[in-house]
């Protein structure tokens, strides 16, 4: 059950930081996994990307997962840390803030916020992916050949269609106030959980070949300048796109009760859940396949194997269970978001943040954050409507974003860690990585460099794929360096132009009025 109301304790610690309560203080612990765990969302990243994992890799894509699993867990523990140490809206831009610097949290916060937005749209889109399988009058635009896959120009159009449908009902959810996004989320997390575990349990009984399938290639590596390897890595994007979002549980912290003890556990048990689903998932789609050399596997996905396995009946009952989850996940990217806009705002760092921190008195929840990433997603949705090629260079870019971000966290804690001023002298009872802690972030920081680096590297084999017919514009083949490159260039300018030389403060109308508070304990920035 949930609690309700800010306690005293939380209030008081909250104002340590220099803030006053005003978001709405009422998630639970369940609330609380759930956020990160639809953020993860393991029905909508394999539904959406199952296709193009097996298609540049094959069966032998499952390994990646495990390689993910592992590189996120690292992350996730260094999150943990940070999350009980600072438990503040906004996660990894306040997190970044207090290990690594001002000029570090401002492009940490830039970048999520860029990448959450892209995000919005990305997976937004996967509606398409489930939707018209399930009944063709969700192929509202194109033709019935067009339902189930976005790589089609009557594919991508009705894709954007149905984003556009699902971003307008994610902004007005979260302008309704936390409580009601978390009534939404945790049901549509429950869905998730219950649908997804027993799907694994039905797949079980319709298994055609041994978990040795996972060792086949399928000759994918043929022409690859590295070989299997070479297509092993792009088929990991799969892998890398789904298992991201944990920090979520993190960001709702003023909105959860007793977050110090809460968000920790939370994060970690978003990522071991969703990671176990989804391993098993995969495995057992391609045990129940008919025939993995079936040229559908690669162009229709997860949903095509469901439906061919499970008859088109059930396997409408799960691809709308996808649906759901789809929602929810749309609903959690749209609040972390939400938050991190907020937390930044009051801190005086983004333009017009007076009005952009303003809290509803009555929701309790910042109302223009929620329109601006709700009005956002639609103009990127808008610009690609005739443009199939969006859809895999959104994904692209959107994962680089978050993987940049998370090491605005780790490779700050990792520089404190050198220097001997991580873990704090009064790191209290929270979660802690003990002797481990250097090891851990070393991990952390090294696998979250590699998977950004591999996932931006201009490959003609992924991008130029995103062009029509294979004859788009040069610039598809370098889309995530280019628009990294613009963000984080128009990012420097405006912090140098506008806050190199004026430290962070609380905007007056968000600060605790609370005597005699330490100086540490307003807001601690690494030297």
């Amino acid at each position: 059950m949930e609690a309700t109301g800010a306690t005293a304790t939380e209030s008081n610690e909250l104002a340590g930081f220099g803030y006053k309560q005003e978001l709405d203080r009422s998630l639970g612990s369940f609330s609380s996994f759930a956020a990160g765990f639809s953020y993860i969302s393991i029905l909508t990243g394999v539904i959406q990307l199952f296709a193009f994992g097996f298609a540049f890799a094959g069966p032998a894509v499952w390994w990646t997962w495990l390689i993910v699993l592992f590189g996120q867990m690292m992350v996730a523990l260094c999150f943990a840390e940070m999350a009980g140490q600072y438990p503040l809206a906004g996660s990894v831009y306040n997190w970044s803030k207090r290990v690594a610097g001002d000029y570090s949290s401002w492009m940490t916060g830039w970048i999520y916020v860029v990448g959450s937005i892209v995000t919005v749209a990305a997976v937004a889109v996967a509606w398409q992916v489930v939707l018209p399988q399930v009944s063709t009058a969700f192929q509202i635009l194109g033709s019935k050949a067009d339902a189930g896959t976005y790589l089609t120009k009557g594919g991508a159009q009705n894709a954007l269609l149905l984003g556009a449908i699902l971003v307008v009902f994610g902004t007005i959810v979260n302008m309704a106030g936390v409580k009601v996004m978390a009534r939404i989320n945790n049901f549509g997390v429950m869905a998730e959980l219950i649908g997804s575990t027993v799907l694994v349990i039905l797949l079980i009984f319709h298994f055609t070949r041994g978990p040795g399938i996972v060792f086949h290639t399928l000759g994918l590596g043929a022409g690859h300048k590295w070989g299997y390897f070479g297509a092993f890595i792009i088929g990991g994007i799969m892998s890398a796109y789904v298992m991201y979002g944990f920090d979520t549980a993190g960001t709702l912290a003023e909105e959860t009760n007793d977050p110090r003890r809460a968000a920790p556990p939370a994060i970690i048990r978003a990522l071991i859940a969703a990671a176990t689903i989804g391993g098993l998932l995969i495995l057992f789609a391609l045990m129940t396949a008919h025939n993995i050399n079936d040229k559908n596997i690669p162009l229709l996905g997860l949903p095509y194997i469901l439906k061919q396995v499970l008859g088109n009946t059930t396997g409408n009952v799960f691809l709308v269970d996808s649906a759901i989850a789809i929602t929810v996940c749309t609903l959690a990217v749209m609040a972390g978001c939400i938050r991190l806009l907020f937390a930044m705002a009051r801190d005086g760092r983004l333009p017009f943040g007076t009005h952009i921190a303003r809290v509803s008195g009555t929701r309790k929840v910042p109302v223009i954050p929620a329109m601006l990433v709700g009005l956002i997603a639609l103009a990127l949705l808008a610009v690609n409507i005739s443009n199939q090629s969006a859809f895999l260079a959104l994904t692209s870019v959107a994962i680089v974003m978050f993987y940049l971000a998370y090491l605005g966290v780790t490779g700050g804690m990792l520089a404190r860690r050198l220097r001997g001023t991580w873990p704090k002298p009064d790191h209290g009872p929270y979660f802690s990585l003990g002797r481990w802690g250097l090891l851990v972030n070393v991990v952390a920081v090294v696998y979250g460099a590699l998977v950004a680096v591999n996932i931006a590297w201009p490959r003609k084999a992924v991008y130029d794929a995103l062009a029509t017919n294979g004859h788009g514009h040069w610039y598809w083949q370098y889309i995530a360096i280019l628009f990294i490159g613009i963000v984080v260039i128009v990012g420097s300018i405006y912090y140098f132009a506008v806050y190199n030389r004026k430290p962070i403060e609380v905007l007056a109308e968000h600060r605790a009025q609370v005597p005699d508070v330490p100086e540490a304990a307003m807001g601690e920035v690494a030297p």
